[in-house]
């Protein structure tokens, strides 16, 4: 903490100060707080966890976890075996590359590509409908790019980092030895900034109305006619089936898609599609290809000075293949029942607060509050762990074969997914792992999850201080409840459906606090990053969480304290506050908090945990004054639910 710091004037300072002045980050990482230190300690769990199922998996049965699980981390950490084998694991898909001889090759060639782990043109998932949410169907998105996001092409300001991509393309081709690397490099520029030119940008991406676009097999071709859709999906796995029903993301993209393919030499592709194999196989290969790799996606892009050690990156790998045989482990060991107990009154104090809050809103009419008041009776918490676990019997890996074991965890993963089109939406499953230092909201299920991994201090503890719980792990409740009141998760139903349960009034009352709390943050510019500004149309959904979240998380601490007959001090709300503060702790390279700022829609650290600016609970708390830095005149504090 910095005592020269008021909390009147800057509470993320005050709590955070000398923290921020002093604390060095590790070599291996781009960001430290407790976030990532919470991640680091879950890892070096999960690492014990898999060094002890690997040494119990020693006797040759390829159908148990253990085994499985053994043969997977020793591909990865056998780099005797790596290094010798070089670029050759990716050399039949190098020769297969260069030997595309049209469109519908290339097509086809993406479809096996993807379905291995690869990048394609767009990004392809599969999720409920957004408007027959009881359905599962494909959802396109834009893609095809190298580098983060479109402006890093097309901005001046990022033309250094440009430059430095193409030096790094060209020394993997090297690496790889393709024929003129320099030019191919360039060509993948070239490729790369037409796709670019082509994307929407990333706050017209959030809008669940205008991309919402449901095509049908024959009105997708349509759409990208110069893409073969079904050499495509033939080749991922499934038929023209699987696509009978799509949405489509940016239409636009894709009507651009088809324009540059056409208009693109075969030549061309073949190059790009050879980076691509590279860059997907560089983690996986010989220490060559890992150094450069990480040179310019760790060094370059997030400032990151030193790699992880093999086994952290070994652990990554286990548990992005077999993730959940690992996280049963993990809960049967850091999760103990009196946690899930505590969580399940914590939640279900938050969802009161909630309601008591909506009750009172004077902005809002009594018709939307009986919908709101359903919307909140159908949330469905996960907290810890699946009440199911994933049936892993038909994969296996082998421990001469580290590509070859990338590639079936992928195509395990794409079958998987490809089964859910035409099958029942299962409800209890997890979209993240146990061990995540993490938690979600889903609106196609109306569902918020807080895996085992982020009730730790200093968000949740059974033996903290409930102030210090509510204003850790009660905030973030409260910010994953808010998410299905935000301004995209709001147009949500109940059932998980887009459908506009808004009276017109209603409606127009919550954009414009919404449009309030975009400007707000427009102005705010971080502390480490001068004259650069937060993007708050990008950042809106996250900063309604948050304000949300915080509110009704002080609320539900009021409700608490009733409940065992006491009354909430001033004492008790300034260590809420503080804890809040406590966890966005968080200190960031200058490379990573400016791409932050460009592609995340969450607002940089400081300004999540100075929202308090916008409560008035915040501003009795610490009884600030119109001098203070966090002070806001109350008609110019937002104030949402």
């Amino acid at each position: 903490m910095d005592a020269g710091i008021r909390p009147q004037d800057d509470l993320f300072g005050h709590v955070n100060g000398r923290w921020l002045e002093d604390e060095d980050i590790p070599a291996d990482r781009s960001s430290w707080g407790p976030f990532v230190q919470l991640a680091d300690q879950a890892e070096h769990d999960v690492h014990a966890i898999i060094e002890e199922l690997a040494a119990a998996g020693g006797d040759g049965d390829v159908s148990g976890d253990s085994q499985k699980i053994a043969d997977l981390y020793h591909s990865f950490m056998d780099v005797e075996r790596v290094n010798e084998l070089g670029v050759k694991p990716v050399r039949p898909l190098l020769e297969a590359a260069a030997e595309l001889r049209d469109l519908r090759d290339l097509a086809a060639f993406l479809g096996d590509f993807e379905k291995r782990g690869g990048g394609g043109l767009f990004q392809s998932y599969v999720d409920n409908d957004d408007r027959d949410a009881d359905r599962n169907i494909v959802y396109f998105r834009q893609g095809g790019l190298g580098l983060p996001d479109k402006s890093y092409y097309l901005d001046d300001k990022f033309a250094e980092t440009r430059e430095k991509y193409v030096a790094h393309v060209e020394r993997m081709f090297a690496l790889a030895g393709h024929d003129d690397p320099a030019g191919s490099a360039a060509t993948v520029l070239r490729v790369e900034t037409r796709l670019a030119e082509g994307h929407w940008e990333r706050a017209e991406t959030r809008d669940v109305i205008k991309t919402y676009n449901l095509k049908t097999y024959a009105e997708l071709k349509d759409l990208c006619p110069g893409f073969d859709w079904d050499g495509w999906i033939l080749n991922l796995g499934g038929t023209g089936d699987s696509l009978f029903e799509t949405c489509v993301r940016q239409p636009s993209y894709l009507e651009h898609l088809s324009t540059v393919l056409v208009e693109t030499p075969v030549e061309d592709w073949r190059v790009w599609m050879a980076a691509k194999i590279v860059r997907a196989a560089a983690p996986y290969l010989s220490d060559d290809f890992v150094q450069e790799n990480f040179d310019f996606h760790g060094r370059t892009l997030n400032g990151t000075p030193e790699l992880r050690a093999r086994w952290k990156r070994g652990v990554s790998l286990v548990e992005g293949s077999i993730g959940e045989a690992v996280g049963r482990e993990y809960a049967e060991r850091h999760f103990p029942p009196r946690s899930k107990a505590m969580m399940d009154e914590l939640v279900a104090n938050l969802l009161e607060a909630y309601r008591r809050s909506i009750t009172d809103l004077e902005w809002m009419g009594e018709e939307t509050k009986q919908k709101a008041f359903e919307k909140l009776d159908t949330f469905m918490p996960k907290i810890g762990y699946p009440v199911k676990w994933r049936d892993y019997s038909t994969l296996k890996f082998y421990r001469d074969d580290l590509i070859g074991n990338v590639a079936a965890a992928s195509s395990f993963e794409t079958a998987r997914q490809l089964a859910k089109i035409g099958a029942p939406v299962d409800r209890d499953e997890w979209l993240m792992l146990p061990q995540a230092v993490n938690a979600y909201y889903n609106p196609g299920t109306n569902e918020i999850c807080f895996p085992a991994g982020i009730l730790q201090k200093p968000f949740f503890a059974p033996d903290a201080e409930l102030a210090e719980n509510y204003g850790g792990i009660g905030g973030v409740i409260g910010h994953e409840v808010g998410h299905g009141f935000d301004d995209q998760g709001s147009q949500y139903d109940p059932h998980g459906n887009l459908h506009d349960w808004w009276t017109a009034d209603d409606k127009a009352a919550f954009q414009k606090k919404s449009k309030a709390l975009i400007e707000q943050y427009d102005g705010f510019e971080p502390r480490a990053l001068p004259g650069e500004h937060v993007n708050g149309a990008l950042t809106v959904g996250e900063n309604i969480g948050d304000l949300g979240g915080l509110a009704i998380a002080h609320k539900a601490y009021s409700i608490a304290r009733e409940a065992a007959g006491e009354k909430v001090s001033q004492e008790d709300s300034q260590k809420l506050f503080m804890n809040w503060a406590f966890c966005w702790r968080t200190k960031r390279r200058k490379e990573t908090a400016l791409q932050y700022l460009t592609i995340d829609p969450h607002s940089p650290p400081e300004f999540r945990a100075n929202i308090v600016r916008n409560l008035d609970e915040f501003h009795a708390a610490f009884e600030t004054t119109p001098d203070d830095g966090l002070w806001l005149d109350p008609e110019d504090r937002v104030r949402i639910w």
